[in-house]
């Protein structure tokens, strides 16, 4: 899924949840951030590339919309780097061992990583074999459910429809 449908999503949860339990301003907006970082940090090789070349800006948006099979071409290392880093942020393992630290840490469950795995839950679903599948048992294995992509456009117009529909359904009951 886009990077701003995930952060919708979780916004759209993060009311609801505020509505059935107190949910404080900071702990939502974090939610909402740890909801769109793991793509975040996949596009930072490619974002330091647009600041210092000068065809980096062409390819971080041309990966940034592209469809499966038509990547911009990067150099192997990039590949690589990009690759890892999406595997590490979509990891339900990595994930997990990151919420069991927190909660030996904290001694409960720090709310705002369910944006994260929010993330993945819905990255599972919505890449596809062809186009950075989600590797939920990174680095045990690569292997991800070949779910349909994500920004096929019929998908993108549905996904967004269909939050719009669930925000009205949630402000109108307000």
């Amino acid at each position: 899924m886009d990077i701003v449908a995930h952060g919708v999503w979780v916004g759209l949860g993060a009311v609801w949840m505020h509505r059935n339990r107190r949910l404080d301003r900071r702990t939502a907006a974090l939610a909402v951030g740890m909801a769109v970082v793991p793509d975040l940090i996949q596009l930072l090789p490619l974002g330091y590339l647009a600041l210092v070349t000068s065809d980096g800006w062409f390819v971080l948006q041309a990966y940034a919309i592209a469809l499966p099979g038509y990547e911009p071409p990067m150099s192997p290392v990039l590949s690589e780097l990009t690759h890892h880093l999406h595997c590490v942020m979509h990891s339900a393992l990595v994930a997990g061992v990151v919420t069991a630290a927190c909660w030996v840490w904290l001694r409960r469950l720090w709310l705002p990583l369910l944006g994260w795995w929010t993330h993945i839950l819905i990255d599972v679903f919505t890449h596809s074999a062809d186009f950075y599948p989600s590797p939920v048992l990174y680095p045990v294995t690569y292997w991800g459910f070949d779910g349909i992509a994500w920004n096929t456009p019929w998908f993108m117009v549905v996904n967004y429809l269909v939050m719009l529909a669930v925000a009205t359904v949630m402000f109108r009951r307000k």
